[in-house]
């Protein structure tokens, strides 16, 4: 961890050598109740929420086809639970959005 400022730390998390907590740090995180929580720096969260895939694209815009895809992308997206094309729509409909060309403003 290397501070830039007297406020601002920023923390580099290295995944080949994650960290480990001490068996103290454990018992305290495990003693500490909701209301000890400071939430003061997160936003409000007002309605809205995660919504089901099916939600976002009608069902009467679905067209059934035949794709080959990789065998360890299947496999991954199969280990995600049921429900498993239609991550695989969202992830293809992120990339497709993603792609989109910015309309010019009108004026």
């Amino acid at each position: 961890m290397t501070t830039e400022s007297a406020e601002t730390v920023y923390f580099h998390l290295d995944p080949s050598n994650p960290t480990t907590m001490t068996e103290e740090e454990v018992q305290a995180l495990r003693a500490l109740k909701d209301e000890d929580i400071g939430l003061s720096d997160i936003p409000e969260q007002t309605g809205g929420g995660w919504r089901r895939v099916s939600e976002l694209v009608p069902a009467e815009n679905e067209q059934q086809i035949t794709l080959r895809l990789d065998a360890d992308v299947i496999a991954f997206f199969r280990s995600t639970g049921r429900r498993y094309q239609s991550r695989i729509n969202a992830a293809l409909r992120e990339y497709v959005n993603s792609q989109a060309k910015p309309t010019k403003p009108s004026r």
